[in-house]
């Protein structure tokens, strides 16, 4: 019977392609290949953040750590992001959708010139390679098992190739239009999934299973050890999770392409800042459902261990019961939501790696401006060259195998402060010219690559000293620091820019009806 689940499967595969790019339409230009020219409802921008995201690492590792003992950590993260994401709102959309760019990081080039724009794009990208590579090898677990059921013992590598061309399909013809709307579909399946396997575990263990979970502290929300080693280590320690998490979801949310460029494609800034918010509150209630999930297959499992349930690592948990405690056709229901998920965030990273590519790297080097054909056919050519490398990175990780959502937050802490430290510096520090950015841009990846690599906090629990890194939420925090204090020293050494800012040519920013163009003629 689990042809069934395979046909399911194959038609959702055919199914989001074709509607991505029916809702699509025939692409016109580059900016309406990266932004939809301005013109995607708010809601479904909404639910497009939140399927870039969320990806599998959330789907497979959040129920897998509340069984573990984290309880609803995850939902006191979330807490912490929805304020980051209100800040967001107030302080940096304003600064994007008044602008007109189709680039987060315009923005730092109008302020400080092209040589940091061009190194805030580069350094994006390549840490979308690495976070994406994870996600991307996450996303062929659930298959893999799957396929091991019908005796088909494809590897990791086959499975993610297979994975990239399909994805590949919709998000090269139909652009930032295919990308948000396929997302809005995968969301609302993946979280369905969630929803309907909760039903499920609910009507095996009742009221009582209930019962057994919120006395193992299967449901507790906050972490409460003020402990400053723990505070400094653990990733859902109160202060770290709303205060780190806060900080990090701006980095994330204000100075990360991959999300920026989904709130540009709204129609107005109004409307950009209710999708940013929107977003946080669906993350809050899909948290809750995959942690939900996690603490009721602790009382359907009874509580046993990840090796006397024969499974590797916590992250097989949720993909296990997916195939082994659901009927035909409701599994490849939820497998077939693993897979939106795991779609929805590749295309995004695709589609937000060719934009800035084309936006800022590539008119960082080039004084002429090509044109919107050739724009066009190089935003497509670049989505495909970046799909390849994705493929490549992901098959680097194959052989992970520990929590692959706190592995994607640690690859982020090496580069987000001082994504986020280069906007704040603009924003803060009115002397700061173009030297001081970049010096200090390139000083703060340095010290947070020593930081995230070799320094180790020695934490005391129940006798047994054991060291473990800095938690993730507070890198963001201490590379925006270290990005302000060298930027702001610096600045003092020289006078203070002329009016207009640090721009490479003075202008205000914003100025043109077309970001994407409207830089390319700068030295």
């Amino acid at each position: 019977m689990r042809q069934l689940d395979l046909v399911v499967i194959v038609v959702y595969l055919i199914g989001i392609a074709w509607i991505g790019l029916r809702k699509a339409g025939k692409q016109k230009s580059a900016k309406d290949y990266f932004v939809g020219e301005g013109h995607m409802p708010w809601w479904t921008v909404s639910f497009s953040v939140v399927a870039t995201e969320t990806s599998v690492l959330t789907v497979i590792s959040v129920p897998g750590g509340a069984y573990s003992g984290q309880g609803f950590g995850n939902v006191e993260l979330a807490l912490g992001y929805v304020i980051g994401r209100v800040v967001v709102a107030t302080v940096l959309i304003p600064l994007y959708k008044r602008g007109g760019f189709v680039s987060a990081y315009q923005y730092l080039g109008d302020r400080f010139g092209l040589k940091l724009q061009g190194l805030a794009s580069v350094t994006f990208v390549f840490t979308r390679l690495l976070a994406e590579g994870v996600r991307l090898f996450a996303s062929a677990i659930p298959i893999k098992l799957l396929l091991d059921e019908f005796g088909v013992h494809a590897s990791y590598r086959v499975i993610i190739i297979v994975l990239t061309l399909i994805t590949v399909v919709y998000t090269y013809l139909g652009g930032i239009k295919a990308v948000i709307w396929t997302d809005a579909i995968q969301m609302g399946l993946y979280l369905g999934g969630a929803i309907l396997a909760v039903a499920v575990l609910s009507a095996h263990v009742g009221g009582a299973g209930y019962a057994r979970a919120w006395d193992a502290g299967r449901f507790t929300l906050f972490d409460t050890d003020f402990n400053l080693a723990h505070i400094l280590t653990s990733p859902f320690a109160l202060p770290t999770a709303i205060i780190g998490g806060a900080i990090f979801a701006m980095a994330s949310h204000g100075s990360d392409q991959l999300i920026v460029q989904r709130v540009l494609a709204t129609r107005t800034l109004r409307e950009g800042q209710k999708a940013m918010i929107a977003s946080g509150v669906f993350v809050v209630i899909q948290f809750a459902a995959f942690s939900l999930v996690g603490a009721l297959l602790w009382s359907y499992n009874q509580g046993k261990s990840f090796s006397e349930l024969g499974l590797s690592s916590s992250d097989n948990l949720y993909p296990e019961f997916i195939l082994n405690g659901l009927p035909v056709v409701v599994s490849g229901l939820l497998v077939a939501g693993i897979l939106g998920a795991a779609m929805g965030s590749l295309s995004s990273a695709l589609n937000s790696m060719s934009n800035s590519t084309v936006a800022d790297i590539i008119h960082s080097f080039f004084r002429s401006t090509p044109s919107e054909d050739a724009l066009l056919r190089l935003a497509r050519w670049t989505t495909l060259v970046w799909a390849t490398l994705m493929a490549v990175f992901a098959c680097a990780f194959s052989t992970s195998t520990g929590n692959v959502y706190l592995t994607g937050l640690t690859i982020a802490g090496y580069t987000y402060g001082a994504l986020l430290g280069a906007f704040l510096l603009g924003r803060l520090v009115t002397r700061a010219n173009e030297v001081d950015s970049v010096v200090a841009f390139l000083v703060t990846i340095g010290v947070m690559t020593y930081i995230v690599r070799v320094v180790k906090i020695d934490v005391t629990t129940g006798g047994t000293t054991v060291s473990q890194p800095i938690a993730a939420q507070w890198l963001v925090p201490i590379g925006v620091v270290i990005t302000l204090a060298v930027g702001g020293v610096l600045s003092l050494f020289h006078r203070a820019p002329a009016a207009g800012g640090g721009s490479a040519d003075g202008a205000e920013p914003g100025t043109g009806p077309d970001r994407l163009t409207a830089t390319a003629g700068r030295n």
